[in-house]
């Protein structure tokens, strides 16, 4: 298959890492870059590896939640989909992760059978986490605000609503603030390859 979705896994565990890469050479849908044992390390291999899906564990280095940050990170400066992958049981927990890193997906390490059809379903399709990860997000939002953040999506923050135009610049910096970005830039690399 030639054009393979291209895998980086970010996890601190060498064990589940090396059973990852297995799992991974055995599907041909599945290129498996490498692994990085840090956040530093991930994003970095994430900036110079360019992968589709970013595997990234919740809890790195025994840290609670530290896979946040580097997951944010790296689809604001990329936009590269990331998975959470965790041993939280609590879907409500993961949930709000993933909304705060602005995940494509997640999965619990209970389902590792069934990882590589998960990794190539949110690295190639709508799937419902994908759905309701970005429902979630944007939910926050007044309907004014979902109308310019709407427009913006489409290269004009004016196109859906009626407001002035200091108004709809004020409900864009509403925008930013509510979703912790610091630009139109940052908007649209996450979003736009959801």
């Amino acid at each position: 298959m030639d054009n393979k979705v291209r895998v980086i896994l970010v996890d601190d565990n060498d064990e589940f890492a090396s059973n990852f890469k297995e799992i991974m050479s055995l599907d041909e849908r599945l290129d498996c870059l490498g692994h990085a044992n840090s956040k530093a390390t991930g994003i970095s291999m994430a900036l110079s590896l360019s992968p589709e899906i970013v595997v990234m564990d919740l809890n790195l280095s025994g840290t609670a939640l530290d896979g946040i940050d580097a997951a944010r990170e790296i689809r604001i400066k990329t936009g590269i989909k990331v998975l959470l992958l965790t041993a939280y049981e609590n879907e409500d927990i993961v949930l709000n992760a993933s909304k705060k890193a602005f995940a494509s997906g997640y999965i619990f390490k209970r389902q590792f059978k069934n990882i590589a059809d998960i990794i190539y379903q949110t690295a190639t399709s709508n799937t419902v986490e994908k759905t309701r990860i970005k429902d979630s997000i944007l939910k926050d939002l007044t309907s004014a605000e979902d109308a310019v953040f709407r427009g913006l999506m489409e290269g004009n923050i004016y196109k859906y609503t009626r407001a002035s135009p200091s108004t709809t610049e004020k409900q864009l910096a509403s925008i930013y603030r509510k979703l912790e970005v610091k630009s139109s830039k940052d908007l649209k690399k996450i979003f736009e390859n959801w």
